[in-house]
Order: structure tokens, then C-alpha cells, then sequence
């Protein structure tokens, strides 16, 4: 073996410190630009400080939440559509911190990836700023890892990280959903963030030409319909919760709305939902018509046109659904909570599925 005495850089493993203190300068005025009271979110520290008493906190209970976009990312980047997952990220979770009746506050990214390409990273993270500007979070920090030999050229991976905060005894369990509370629902942007490597499992064995226009809507590219980014309901809900209009919140993700409701009822509370009160979107109806998808199992993976549901007591119902539609969301009353086992049980005229919580615990996520 011959003797090599060259001096090795890290630049020539493959990874450059110049190009990612390069990035930290070209998304420095992004983070900036979602500051609020409490954060300044400046980049470059070793971490981000954050001040509950600035925000108009006394006595604050932190909630936290974490969580990261799943194989959409692929269609992302195989049809260079990387602007809006960072909403995608930002979107679940605080979406999952709302329902616990917490303010997002600030938000911290990890991006991911072999290679270092500052402008797609830049799109990312731009769109990671959206979502906190929608949210109503100061993006304080974040990672940038670059990796060579982890992932294939042109992939990365996120991961996001965001801190609520919810008054001392204001907080939403769940203690207070009961019998005769109605179940509205808020309807979802799309697919949202859940059920993709079953979209991209359907794309690949029927040959969808992602970039033409969709059967179900001619002005529409197939691919922009399933990038279209998590909707973020912060700003519609927080009022409401702060005034106690809201009994409990459940964000239907992965598990649908047979798995996800049941996670915020107390023992005795049985949730009935009518699915025929809303119609399908036509991008759920074209997935489950070409996958031949059997209707619970489309209960089970896809949010089906309901990205939230709320417990609201039966005479606020209509107080609360004007307010959120003068807000901006698309709200349905999909069904009540009766007594019975704690569980959820989905009516509609394609059948009838139950589901019931077996745990003192849920999982989180």
C-alpha cells in the first residue's frame, strides 16, 4: 500500500462549513422575520432563549411537540416542489399543540441531508417560516446536518420542534367533553401530512403522470394537489379556547377519525360520527377509487376531508361554527358524544366501523 501523505479536509468527505454558515446568512432575515413578544429570534447562538413573561404568561404551563413531514418529502423532491413542506413541518406540530389548548411560541427546524444544495435548503426553510408566520411562533434555531453517504443525492429529511405555552388550569384534556356535546369538524387542505407512502405506492403501480393535469380538476396539476401543505388552524382556535368555548380537540391525523377522537374523551364518552354530513373531496375520492381502497381502511389511513374536530357543548354549536367560519375554516357537524365506552364509532353509507381506547396513555405523535 503506498504511503499518502496529503492533507485531508472536510470539504473533500464531503462536507462544507462554509456552505452552511452561507445558509445560516441567507434564512438569518427568514427567522427574523417571524419574531414576537418573548423571542428575537436571532440565529447563530448555541440555542434559542425564549421568555414566557414577555409573551403575557403568569404562570404558564409548557406543552411540547415534535414531529416531521414522512415520505411526502419524496414527492417534494423528485418534482422540486420544496416550498411548502417547511409549512407541512411547522403545521403538525402545532396543530398538535392547539388541541391541547397551548399557544405555539417558537419553533426549531432540523434539516438533514448528503449534500448541501443552499438553495433548495433555503425554499425549505422559507417555507418552515410561513408556517410559523401562520402559527403565530418565532422560528429561533434550528440543524443543519450535512451527512454524505446517509442519504441519496438530492434527499433530505426534517424534523421540527415547537414549545406551546397554556395558562395554569386552562388547559384542554378532555375532562370536559360529555354527553350532548356536538363534534364539528374543520375541513383539511388535502392529504395533509399522513398516508403518503401509500399515495406514492398508487402513483407508482398506476402510472399517474404526477405532472399533468388531475382527472378530478383539469386547472390542477396531479402533483400540486397532493403537495398542497398542511392547514394550520392556530388562528382560527386559540381565541375560542381562550374564551372557553371549547370543550376538547382532536387533530386527525395518521389513525383518521376512528383512532384520533378517542384520545381526547374521558371514561364513558362514546363519539358518534355521521360521515354522510360531509362530502368527500375529489382527491380522496380519486385515491380510493384507483386504489380500490376499502372504506375503513380510508378511515384509518386518510384524514378524508376533516383535519380537526372539536367538542363544543350542543348550544354553543352554532356560536362557535360562525366564529370559525367568519375566520376562514370550512366547518361541518359530523356527528355528537353519547355515553358508552370510551371509543369512536363512524356511520355512513359505505358502513359502519368502531373504534375504542384501550389505554390510560396515548402514544404521542
Amino acid at each position: 500500500m503506498s504511503e499518502n501523505n496529503s492533507s485531508y479536509t472536510y470539504a473533500q468527505a464531503g462536507v462544507s462549513i462554509d456552505a452552511g454558515n452561507a445558509l445560516v446568512k441567507a434564512i438569518a432575515p427568514l427567522a427574523k422575520a417571524t419574531a414576537r413578544p418573548g423571542a428575537t429570534s436571532e440565529l447563530g447562538g448555541f440555542g434559542g432563549f425564549f421568555d414566557p413573561k414577555a409573551a403575557g404568561y403568569s404562570d404558564p404551563l409548557l406543552v411540547a411537540a415534535n414531529d416531521g413531514v414522512g415520505t411526502k418529502l419524496k414527492l417534494a423532491i423528485d418534482f422540486d416542489r420544496h416550498d411548502t413542506v417547511g409549512i407541512d413541518l411547522v403545521a403538525m406540530c402545532v396543530n398538535d399543540l392547539i388541541v391541547q389548548g397551548a399557544e405555539p411560541l417558537f419553533f426549531l427546524d432540523y434539516f438533514a441531508t448528503g449534500k448541501l444544495e443552499n438553495g433548495v435548503a433555503e425554499r425549505v426553510v422559507a417555507g418552515i417560516a410561513e408556517g410559523c408566520k401562520q402559527a403565530g411562533c418565532a422560528l429561533i434555531g434550528g440543524e443543519t446536518a450535512e451527512m454524505p453517504g446517509m442519504y441519496a443525492a438530492g434527499d433530505y429529511d426534517l424534523a421540527g420542534f415547537c414549545v406551546g405555552a397554556v395558562e395554569r388550569g386552562e388547559q384542554l384534556t378532555g375532562e370536559k367533553v360529555a354527553e350532548g356535546d356536538v363534534l364539528l369538524g374543520l375541513a383539511s387542505s388535502g392529504v395533509h401530512s399522513n398516508g403518503y407512502s401509500l399515495v406514492r405506492r398508487l402513483a407508482a403501480d398506476k402510472g399517474w403522470k404526477l405532472d399533468r393535469p388531475a382527472l378530478f380538476d383539469a386547472d390542477r396539476l396531479l402533483i400540486d394537489a397532493l403537495i398542497e401543505p398542511t392547514r394550520i388552524y392556530v388562528a382560527s382556535l386559540l381565541p375560542l379556547i381562550r374564551e372557553g368555548m371549547i370543550h376538547g380537540l382532536a387533530h386527525i391525523t395518521g389513525g383518521g377519525l376512528l383512532e384520533n377522537i378517542p384520545r381526547i374523551l374521558p371514561k364513558g364518552a362514546h363519539a358518534q360520527v355521521d360521515a354522510d354530513q360531509w362530502e368527500q373531496p375529489r382527491l380522496m375520492a380519486f385515491l380510493q377509487a384507483q386504489g380500490n381502497i376499502e372504506p375503513e381502511e380510508m378511515a384509518r389511513t386518510f384524514n378524508c376531508g376533516v383535519g380537526m374536530v372539536l367538542a363544543v357543548a350542543g348550544s354553543e354549536a352554532d356560536a362557535v361554527t360562525q366564529r370559525l367560519e367568519a375566520a376562514g375554516e370550512t366547518v361541518v357537524q359530523v356527528g355528537a358524544i353519547a355515553t358508552g365506552e370510551r371509543g369512536c364509532t363512524v356511520r355512513g353509507s359505505q358502513g359502519t366501523w368502531s373504534a375504542k381506547a384501550d389505554w390510560e396513555a396515548t402514544h404521542l405523535g
